[in-house]
């Protein structure tokens, strides 16, 4: 079953590790170049993501979004009822709930799923290399799946990420020694979550493990910078992760 999002992305559902889950779906003009999985921010599923796979898509290639937090709720039910464009508004959302989510999606549960995800986009566009793109807590996804499939992922782009090298023993920086893909960070400026030292330390993870990266701050910009219905967005700073991320795609495919 499929229901229309836009006139360019169509939800899907997935039999993921512990049940349905929504996927949003976008497919280019033609025969793909390569699958790409798009985690999504903290906020969830919504006409923002929607948005932009559809705008990966326009690249040529094929695109999924999973609502990687269906064993909480539906995407609806989640996400913001609307754009939030005042600081106040985006705090409120992130409340003991939304954390929580955060917080409960673990490393254990995110490789159950991520197998599901790709296998699903396989199934949607045929046996295509594979990248990944994520977002805010979705950039720990997208460089977890990076270190979990090795052989498969290629190419990941991690933008305003959050606690990607704690000291935690399943840190997202943990996973890059299995890692063959090539990396681009793009962090935000003085991003409580993701400091100085932490971006030292990915740094140091990616060298050690041999890959091709860039690990870059974007001087001025908020955490959550790509996105357009906050508070944090930055226009400036989302055209230059577009431009990072389609010059990365267009090198590993």
């Amino acid at each position: 079953m499929s229901t229309a999002i836009s006139p360019d992305v169509t939800s899907i559902t997935v039999d993921a590790a512990d049940g349905p889950a929504e996927v949003y779906l976008a497919r280019p003009d033609g025969t793909p170049r390569a699958g790409i999985v798009l985690y999504m921010d903290a906020l969830g599923l919504r006409p923002q993501i929607a948005e932009m796979a559809a705008r990966i898509a326009s690249w040529g290639y094929g695109v999924i979004a999973p609502h990687v937090f269906y064993r909480w709720g539906t995407a609806d039910e989640l996400s913001p009822d609307g754009p939030l464009m005042t600081p106040e508004e985006r705090a409120a959302f992130f409340g003991p709930a939304v954390m929580g989510r955060i917080e409960g999606y673990t490393a254990a549960l995110s490789r159950q799923d991520d197998v599901a995800w790709v296998e699903a986009l396989t199934s949607e566009l045929g046996d295509v290399p594979i990248g990944t793109t994520g977002y805010c807590f979705g950039a720990r996804l997208a460089t977890q799946l990076a270190g979990e499939l090795p052989e498969r992922v290629a190419a990941v782009g991690g933008w305003h990420g959050a606690a990607l090298a704690t000291d935690a023993p399943d840190s997202p920086h943990t996973f890059l020694a299995a890692a063959t893909a090539e990396f681009h960070y793009g962090h935000a400026d003085h991003d409580p979550s993701m400091p100085p030292d932490a971006v030292a330390a990915l740094g140091s993870a990616l060298s050690a493990a041999g890959l091709t990266h860039r690990n870059e701050i974007f001087a001025g910009a908020a955490h959550g910078y790509t996105m357009k219905d906050t508070s944090s967005y930055g226009a400036e700073h989302e055209n230059r992760h577009w431009q990072a991320l389609e010059a990365l795609y267009a090198r590993t495919f």
